[in-house]
């Protein structure tokens, strides 16, 4: 993977305790977690006042003189009966007959055995402190930023697994026994024609033929109305910096802690976003700089994979 930020300034010397913690580190760091002091933005307050942005006013409206169609019927043919014959209706019926009944035979099902492997403790885990191998963000010193993203300092906390041995062995599953199955009939399929309804005559009425005549008629004259037209109002939006940001310890992902398919996971997730990011598993420029942006629109800390960006855009890093 191509690295875009690179630690500033001296290297960093971290004094250790016997247990891998150092007494300026961030505190309560667990096994797998890296952290970076990055840029908090300002918080800042919007509000908005109503203006007005037209006076009310109003204008006549003329209503049109509305009418309704008015329908008649007029008879053209007089009711009628009519009478059908319907055949009958006939199903096929199938039917099954036993040629051999069902009988059981006795059969000889032979032991089962399954090979397993077991896992021996060689070396048991622990944890440590270790410097991380690169952020993922923007270098101080490459910025057109007027103010300093971080100090570039990252610490990971990490888990050395334990150390397994792997033993193979056989052991008996099934002993061998005797089953009784179950032989089926033999039967033969029989079909034949049986009548399901009989003939019958149906009486069906012939409705009326009716002609439709229509008409126009008047249901309301021509008038005029007045319509009141209603004061429109505008908001004005005002920014007030409440809480002014700065400098934090903030837990960050980095190479240390994670991997290509969790790249993968920002890129997608900032791609539906809106933003146009390749999805290649490489922290490059392009997603760099949607991160950014990104985070500029969500008021989050700026510069660095901080784990408040990785909430915010709705991943799980567990």
């Amino acid at each position: 993977m191509k690295k875009y930020l690179y630690l500033t300034g001296a290297t960093v010397a971290i004094a250790m305790t016997a247990h891998g913690q150092a007494a300026d580190m961030p505190l309560d760091a667990q096994a797998g977690e890296c952290f970076a002091r990055v840029l908090v933005p300002d918080t800042i307050s919007i509000t908005s006042e109503q203006v007005i942005d037209r006076e009310a006013s109003f204008e006549l409206k003329v209503i049109p003189a509305s009418y309704e169609t008015v329908t008649e019927q007029r008879l053209l043919k007089e009711a009628s009966t009519v009478y059908t014959t319907v055949p009958a209706i006939y199903e096929t019926v199938t039917e099954t007959i036993i040629i051999e009944p069902e009988r059981q035979e006795s059969i000889v099902v032979p032991a089962q055995y399954e090979t397993y492997t077991e896992q021996v403790l060689v070396r048991e885990a622990y944890t440590t402190w270790k410097k991380g191998d690169g952020l993922y963000g923007r270098d101080r010193e490459n910025t057109t930023e007027t103010v300093a993203l971080a100090t570039g300092e990252l610490l990971c906390r990490v888990e050395v697994p334990a150390e397994y041995a792997a033993v193979t062995k056989t052991r008996l599953v099934s002993a061998e026994a005797t089953e009784m199955v179950i032989v089926p009939a033999v039967t033969k399929t029989v079909t034949k024609e049986v009548v399901v309804e009989p003939a019958r005559v149906v009486e069906e009425i012939v409705p009326a033929v009716y002609e439709t005549v229509t008409r126009q008629q008047l249901v309301s004259e021509t008038v005029e109305e007045r319509i009141e037209i209603p004061a429109t109002y505008k908001s004005v939006e005002k920014r007030v910096v409440t809480n002014e940001g700065g400098l934090e310890w903030r837990q960050v992902l980095c190479e240390t802690n994670a991997t290509t398919q969790t790249i993968r996971d920002l890129q997608t997730a900032l791609t539906a976003k809106g933003y146009d990011v390749p999805v290649d598993g490489e922290f490059g420029p392009a997603t760099l700089q949607a991160m950014e942006s990104f985070q500029r629109a969500n008021g989050l800390p700026i510069g660095y994979l901080t784990m408040s960006t990785v909430d915010a855009l709705g991943l799980s890093m567990s």
